[in-house]
């Protein structure tokens, strides 16, 4: 599930935190970045639970109007499409969903409030109200919409990011990661099918990966920052933004310790991270003084790349 991208962030916030706080102890450090790949996969649950939830609110808001003494004529003969829906219905009968989430105290009743202003906003939506209108009574149409539900509701909701800032630190950069899997599995599912859920990490050897990164960055930190120091013209190391410093030792520590991974991947990657993570000129700065470190170190022979995937390609 957790691609490379998201593990480099994940090890990037723990050696950064590591390292700001004074802690050199390197088993705590390998449980901090295990247990934050584990609350990216309790995300994908919470999330998958959110339907569920939903669903609750428009059924007692049928319920509601159903009660009234002088229901008006849509009350009276409520549109059940959205309660029916088969996407929500496969997704509530998924026992892995609802005992992962029991199991880890996932419960969307504690945000009421929330699920109950989410449905709101959804009813109001043309997406929503097509659904709605439309003769046609497809499984294909009740998955479109719970995957334009998370597509459209949840990624830029304030309310959702308040949530997961109270109840997981973990989570915050994972929303966008965990949106983006959860709907590639949706479109791609057909009915009469159930959906499959992703193990903690995307390929075999990608703990190995995370753990391994963290290692030698950690172990190494200070003999790669003295080697920033030697490349850096004109500029004092301690002048420099922690997080490119922190940034430009593991892409250094990468480069060394993977020799299947090409530099140019490695490079690229840092990069990116430095564009979210750092200053606005960071991207820049890491970029040129990373290149001009591992060609170095390449030269030296320090630095060995063999294997397949050396062409550049992201990995």
């Amino acid at each position: 599930m957790i691609s490379r991208r998201l593990i480099r962030i994940k090890v990037f916030k723990v050696l950064f935190s590591r390292i700001n706080s004074g802690s050199d102890s390197l088993s705590g450090a390998e449980k901090e970045l295990l247990l934050s790949c584990s609350k990216t996969l309790e995300l994908y649950f919470f999330l998958l639970s959110l339907p569920s939830a939903i669903k609750k609110v428009a059924e007692q808001k049928i319920e509601a109007g159903l009660s009234k003494y002088q229901p008006t004529p849509l009350e009276a003969n409520p549109n059940r499409r959205f309660v029916n829906n088969k996407m929500m219905a496969l997704l509530e009968e998924d026992t892995k969903i609802s005992d992962f989430c029991a199991k880890h105290g996932l419960r969307w009743g504690e945000h009421s409030s929330f699920v109950k202003k989410l449905y709101a906003s959804i009813i109001s939506k043309d997406y929503y109200n097509n659904y709605m209108e439309s003769a046609e009574n497809t499984f294909e149409d009740d998955m479109k919409l719970i995957a334009t539900i998370f597509e459209e509701e949840l990624e830029d909701s304030d309310d959702l990011y308040t949530i997961l800032e109270d109840d997981n630190l973990y989570w915050m950069d994972d929303l966008a990661f965990v949106i983006n899997i959860i709907t590639k599995r949706l479109y791609a599912l057909k009915e009469n099918n159930r959906l499959s859920h992703p193990d903690m990490f995307l390929k075999n050897d990608d703990k190995e990966y995370a753990l391994k990164l963290l290692n030698a960055s950690m172990l190494r930190y200070e003999e790669y920052t003295a080697l920033i120091t030697e490349f850096v013209i004109n500029w004092e190391t301690d002048r420099l933004a922690s997080t490119d410093i922190t940034l430009i030792v593991m892409g250094v520590a990468e480069a060394v310790a993977f020799s299947n991974i090409p530099i140019k991947v490695t490079i690229n990657e840092y990069v990116e991270l430095a564009k979210y993570y750092s200053t606005p000129n960071s991207k820049v700065f890491v970029n040129g003084l990373l290149d001009r470190i591992l060609i170095s170190l390449k030269e030296s022979g320090e630095i060995e790349k063999s294997g397949r995937g050396l062409v550049g390609s992201p990995d």
